[in-house]
């Protein structure tokens, strides 16, 4: 009955079920692990930071920024530069702009510090002059299609779409840090630019992307076992019906043969016996010595008589 489990056709769609099905555990384990770690992620982000987290640290002991250091207090002393607004960025609601300022570092690099908030069409305060030391949360440079990032070209001079080394490099003569602080305590005139949590981190539209393309991958496990039996109970069917096909066939003929047969016998049982006597019996023979038909010729001499 199953020996059709080992033809060719058979043989290619096994092959394909017990590559596939392995596949899609893998790939729907894999995008489920990665919604776990941004989840862990929120939960950390969410809790209270330690003594040791709070405590400033130089920044380059930071460097370079990743999920463990990102959002970490980092120090640095120099002079402010350079000034730059980044315009479209929320905060409670608000539209307005960070101010960026570059501070450069006694190491001759410049760090992206954004100095804090201000609301749309509002005048930025100048930075402060002279020699500075600043501590805020330090955070990776950013990237197009982060919240908030707005890649849009032709601004103005002076004005930024993102805050990364990237869009900063053809700018200013100096090198830049690949990352920028936020500062804790905000200049005057200015609203202090929480920290956000790192790229990757926390529950996010890519983190339920992630559940949702998991989900497909194992609804693929289901829908492959689905056709497989599905294709399995068709064939059975169809060599069921085959069976039943040629048995029908031959109790068919059987039947034929025995209706034609007794057909043949009634007919021969209906006809009259006498007449077929008479019609096997042979004529006397006529003038010309011809056999007549008994009927016949017996006329023919009655009538000569």
């Amino acid at each position: 009955m199953y020996r059709f489990l080992l033809t060719p056709r058979w043989w290619g769609i096994n092959v394909f079920v017990a590559l596939a099905i392995p596949l899609c555990i893998f790939m729907g384990t894999w995008q489920l692990g990665r919604f776990e770690d941004r989840a862990e992620a929120q939960k950390e982000a969410e809790r209270a930071p330690t003594a040791e987290e709070l405590k400033p640290t130089p920044l380059d002991e930071l460097l370079p920024v990743d999920k463990e250091t990102s959002g970490r207090t980092a120090t640095a002393s120099g002079s402010y530069g350079e000034q730059f607004l980044v315009p479209g960025r929320q905060l409670e609601g608000r539209t307005g702009s960070y101010v960026l300022t570059l501070l450069k570092t006694d190491g001759g690099r410049a760090l992206p510090v954004v100095r804090g908030w201000l609301p749309e069409g509002a005048a930025a305060p100048a930075a402060p002059a002279g020699r500075i030391s600043v501590a805020g949360a330090l955070q990776a440079s950013e990237t197009v299609g982060k919240d908030g990032v707005h890649a849009a070209g032709g601004l103005p001079r002076g004005q930024l779409a993102m805050i990364s080394a990237a869009s900063l490099v053809n700018v200013v003569p100096d090198q830049v840090y690949d990352g920028w602080v936020t500062l804790t305590e905000a200049d005057a005139g200015l609203r202090p630019v929480p920290a956000t949590l790192p790229e990757g981190a926390g529950l996010d539209l890519k983190a339920f992307q992630n559940l949702g393309y998991s989900g497909e991958w194992f609804a693929g496990v289901a829908f492959i076992l689905f056709m497989w039996v599905r294709l399995f109970r068709r064939e059975v069917e169809m060599l069921k019906d085959a069976e039943l096909g040629l048995a029908l066939e031959a109790e068919t003929e059987t039947e034929t043969g025995g209706e034609d047969a007794g057909a043949a016998g009634a007919d021969a049982a209906g006809a009259d016996p006498v007449a077929a006597a008479v019609a096997a019996v042979p004529g006397p023979a006529g003038a010309d010595g011809r056999v007549q038909d008994s009927g016949t010729g017996s006329a023919a001499g009655r009538t000569s008589v």
